[in-house]
């Protein structure tokens, strides 16, 4: 059985659209402020790499069981709860900071409970997003998701920047959690129709176990869809890398002012490139729009390691950047047109954990490889230094670029392997669509 949407339902995603990208600058504001906070507070790699990892791995292990519990209730109370626990996670921080308590390990804890949070909003927002939004812009809805993502990421460095200085870093935290505070009232406000019931989702019905199981039946039943998760799951492998240690090797021979005009310019790159989506709509073939960018993205992440210079590096932060919401907006429609909406938090949960399950390895990795391996082979006099030091520089920092010249090359490799295989190329036309055009 497929689910047909309404026209008029594109206000609501609208309304609730703006409420989640207000939430989304201030959550980038809070990023910014404690990534140069536990950095320069620590100066270790290591322990900046594990606010990632304590990011990553509760939401990894809830995912089975948030999805199945998204869709068993109303998706918008879901997202309700969700945002105000995570507004009052950043409360917590920022109380404990302006009391000068604040110590590394509260803010692990408070960002894993946020990462569960995050768990139980992101599939009923996506799930809700199909419900409300004809299916001929899906596509161009995940690149409105993918454009404010951007604008976070251009405006986020900038703003909180000027107000570390004004107001310290505990005061950028309370802008945060004035944001969430939007968030929910914007969703008060409006209503998710409910999902028609499919086969599948009558199939799925049972107990929590059961439930959360299903996820993975329905993904593993249709070869095109794992290999699409498999194909993202590897990606993420090379990119988590990068995005942890991004900030360590700016930091390692510039400023965090120059760190917040490379991320920015990265943002606009972001912001363009889901401006694009959504206006083009992606290629005909989404398929060719996610693999495609994906051998354009590991080609940037390569060039940001071959010099330490700023703007080499915002070059190809750019060019990375621009690719992401193509990459994740065509992704995002396969899988909404491809699933019934009964079940999308179960089956997008599921694909959730699979695709990020090979980060925290990456970000277990990171720190150690990178303070202990890399960055010692490219100091000076180091073992690599008389050699690879000559072309892409000694010193600190370049172990780290020599960790993104493999990466990339890695993300190069992924890419091809993955459009050679041709259930992969034609999981489009093989699998049926279960949303039908809008009414």
């Amino acid at each position: 059985m497929t689910q047909q949407v309404s026209v008029q339902s594109m206000t609501t995603f609208l309304v609730i659209w703006i409420g989640q990208f207000v939430s989304l600058i201030g959550s980038g504001l809070t990023g910014f402020a404690l990534g140069v906070w536990i950095f320069l507070t620590t100066g270790s790699v290591t322990q900046f790499t594990l606010i990632a990892l304590s990011a990553a791995v509760p939401g990894i292990l809830a995912s089975p069981f948030a999805g199945a519990l998204v869709d068993r209730w109303d998706r918008r109370w879901v997202m309700i709860l969700s945002d105000c626990g995570a507004g009052l996670c950043t409360l917590v921080i920022a109380v404990l900071l302006y009391t000068q308590r604040l110590a590394v390990w509260h803010i692990y804890i408070t960002i894993g409970l946020s990462s569960v949070l995050s768990t139980f909003q992101w599939p009923a927002y996506v799930a809700a997003t199909t419900l409300l939004v004809p299916k001929r812009h899906l596509t161009r809805a995940s690149g409105m998701v993918q454009t404010g993502q951007a604008i976070s990421r251009i405006l986020s460095p900038i703003i909180a920047g000027i107000l570390i200085v004004a107001i310290d870093v505990w005061g950028v935290l309370i802008i945060d959690f004035v944001t969430f505070l939007f968030a929910v009232t914007t969703l008060l406000a409006t209503r998710i129709p409910s999902p028609v019931t499919s086969s599948e989702g009558e199939e799925a019905g049972g107990s929590l176990l059961h439930e959360a199981a299903f996820g993975w039946r329905y993904i593993r039943a249709r070869v095109g869809l794992l290999a699409l998760l498999l194909f993202f799951a590897g990606a993420n492998f090379s990119f988590a890398f990068f995005t942890v240690l991004f900030t360590p090797m700016i930091l390692s021979f510039a400023s965090p002012a120059v760190l917040g005009s490379v991320e920015s310019v990265g943002g606009v790159g972001m912001l363009l490139g889901g401006f694009a989506l959504s206006t083009w709509g992606g290629p005909k073939k989404r398929v060719y729009g996610v693999v495609g960018f994906g051998f354009v993205l590991g080609a940037a992440v390569i060039m940001s390691g071959v010099r330490p210079d700023p703007v080499l590096i915002a070059a190809a932060n750019f060019v990375g950047f621009f690719t992401l919401p193509i990459i994740n907006g065509c992704s995002q429609a396969i899988w909404q047109v491809k699933t019934p909406p009964d079940v999308q938090g179960r089956v997008f949960s599921v694909r959730s954990m699979i695709a990020w399950s090979t980060t925290p390895l990456s970000y277990l990795l990171a720190g150690p490889l990178a303070d202990q391996v890399f960055e010692p082979m490219m100091a000076p006099g180091g073992m690599l230094a008389a050699n690879l030091g000559q072309v892409i520089g000694t010193g600190p920092g370049r172990g780290i670029g020599l960790m993104f010249i493999i990466l990339g090359a890695v993300m190069m490799i992924v890419s091809f392997v993955s459009i050679m295989y041709s259930r992969l190329r034609h999981v489009e036309d093989e699998l049926p669509d279960m949303v039908q055009e809008d009414v």
